[in-house]
């Protein structure tokens, strides 16, 4: 007699219609940015010159990265100059707004505090973030003018001399810059800090309750741990957003691409707009050097952000066997 093998049942594999529904993304990224990124550097490896209204294009290799760290002859490292403008501005905002996000989230998210109307507190916060950056320029830069109203009422109150201007000091005008971005943006960074601290489980402040903790202790011991991934979103988001900041140092100066005084509020981006028209391997040559230090800055936020979380969950196995 003859045996038959059993048949094998078909399974219907449905992961693969998964790839389907994703392919979009990977062809818009890919058309929208990875392509662009590749052409960027392809530029970047060229210089472009017009004399007689004629184009002329010369492979230089890494010639535009040399210019641009001021070690190729007769060349000043203006992007690193203007790096340091772009990080100051964004450090002298975020350090004071992630604070503020912090003290207003827990504010709004305590169950002690009885305060009537959260909603339209979150409204408001959030309500800087709706308006245009043109507007918010435009509106600060009339607001703190030489002869706009604050200048004007300082002056007549003997506060300030009757000379006295922001826009001609480098620091004033950084401050005023990173000001505007910390009432712009702090209520987006508030709203995302509230989302995470809902999301921290009650009962662990009703157990740190009952064992006595403080308020501080609380706060250091169990929100901040738990909030540790939307504070890195965070983190991560403030600084690319710092270092391809634009619009507002732009409209405030009122000046076009260079930042008032003296190129001193210039930043990265500022940069590439200014050679765009001039010299399109250097901006090229710029943009894939802020790519790569954005990537940098992204990896070290991410790879700290992991090593915390494995010594922490390390300590507490250590402290579980221990007992």
């Amino acid at each position: 007699m003859k045996t038959t093998k059993p048949e094998k049942l078909k399974s219907v594999r449905y992961s693969k219609y998964g790839y389907w529904f994703i392919l979009p993304f990977f062809i818009v990224y890919t058309v929208f940015s990875l392509w662009p990124l590749i052409s960027t550097f392809y530029y970047s490896l060229f210089a472009y010159t017009t004399r007689n209204l004629k184009e002329t294009i010369t492979f230089t290799g890494l010639g535009n990265y040399l210019k641009l760290l001021g070690l190729a002859d007769g060349e000043k490292a203006y992007f690193l100059k203007y790096l340091g403008n772009t990080l100051r501005i964004w450090v002298f905002n975020f350090i004071p707004q992630i604070a503020l996000s912090l003290l207003a989230a827990a504010w709004l998210t305590d169950s002690r505090v009885r305060l009537r109307g959260k909603g339209a507190y979150k409204v408001l916060i959030y309500m800087p973030n709706i308006i245009t950056a043109a507007s918010i320029s435009l509106l600060f830069y009339a607001f703190l003018s030489q002869y706009g109203p604050l200048m004007s009422v300082l002056r007549n109150a003997g506060l300030i001399s009757q000379n006295s201007n922001i826009m001609s000091s480098t620091w004033e005008t950084s401050l005023a810059i990173s000001f505007i971005l910390l009432w712009m943006w702090y209520g987006n960074t508030t709203l995302l800090l509230i989302s995470g601290m809902m999301g921290i489980n009650a009962s662990l402040y009703e157990a740190a309750d009952l064992d006595g903790a403080s308020t501080w202790q609380k706060f250091t011991r169990i929100t901040l741990p738990l909030l540790k991934p939307i504070l890195v979103y965070v983190l991560v988001t403030s600084a690319i957003g710092g270092l391809q900041l634009y619009d507002i140092p732009a409209l405030f100066n009122a000046s076009g691409y260079i930042g008032l005084p003296d190129d001193t509020s210039t930043t990265v981006t500022m940069y590439i707009m200014r050679l765009h028209s001039t010299d399109t391997g250097r901006a090229a040559a710029v943009s894939i050097m802020l790519f790569l230090i954005t990537v940098l800055i992204s990896l070290f936020l991410f790879r700290a952000m992991r090593q915390s979380e494995s010594g922490r969950r390390r300590k507490k196995a250590e402290g579980g066997g221990q007992s």
